[in-house]
């Protein structure tokens, strides 16, 4: 059975720096940072921490909260997540979970929260409670301005040295979809999308997207798009 949590925020409102790897564009100014939020905790602190409503991440000791999610953002998280869900259900391929599970990686320390994460059948001993410890198999950010920096550059270093075989990076604003996918010699590479605009997945074994369904108004239900698919 799938489990899909629900979305909730995703754009960064700030953080402080962090050695050797920005986090950030920058730091906005302190009057931007809430009220009574500690800047700066263990992971051992964050991990017990009450969130006090607000969706954050840990990163080398730094807090990085983020700011509420725009309409679009959530409904192509909700559009991916459930064409996926939908997906693993019919095959038997693992889990996804949606913004909320932390996700615990070697190659960083640091406590991400993607927007959507799928593991395979075979690694779901990777998740306790409302953590993953180790690498997911396929974690999707949808970018944002205030993200942009984060998700193309200080993610895609973590994912890549944590050995995430595919990243999705999916950019409202440029309507635009990157599918990196980790070669054997431990770097990731664009994904091949086909002269259709299809994307076939290695992570989600056969999975495809068609490019296009992501920037409709309004979305696809993914029994409308499964028809579109060639067969």
């Amino acid at each position: 059975m799938t489990d899909v949590l629900q979305p909730s925020a995703t754009d960064e409102i700030t953080s402080t720096s962090s050695p050797g790897m920005p986090d950030s564009a920058g730091v906005s100014a302190a009057a931007d940072w809430p009220g009574g939020i500690p800047r700066h905790m263990t992971l051992e602190e964050f991990l017990t921490w009450d969130h006090e409503g607000l969706r954050a991440e840990w990163v080398d000791g730094d807090v990085v909260v983020m700011s509420p999610a725009q309409a679009v953002h959530q409904r192509i998280i909700f559009f991916l997540a459930r064409m996926i869900a939908e997906y693993c259900e019919q095959h038997d391929l693992g889990e996804v979970f949606i913004a909320g599970m932390r996700l615990l990686l070697a190659s960083r320390p640091s406590g991400r929260d993607p927007d959507i994460m799928f593991l395979t059948t075979a690694h779901l001993d990777r998740v306790d409670g409302a953590f993953v410890h180790g690498p997911a198999d396929l974690v999707i950010e949808v970018v944002s301005p205030e993200s942009e920096e984060r998700d193309r550059a200080t993610k895609f270093l973590e994912y890549e040295a944590a050995g995430i075989p595919e990243y999705w990076l999916v950019d409202p604003l440029r309507q635009d979809v990157i599918f990196h996918e980790l070669g054997a010699d431990g770097h990731y590479h664009p994904g091949t999308i086909s002269a259709d605009g299809i994307y076939t997945s290695q992570a989600l074994e056969g999975f495809r997207l068609k490019v296009d369904w992501l920037w409709r108004e309004p979305l696809p239900t993914p029994s409308a798009a499964r028809v579109e698919l060639p067969r």
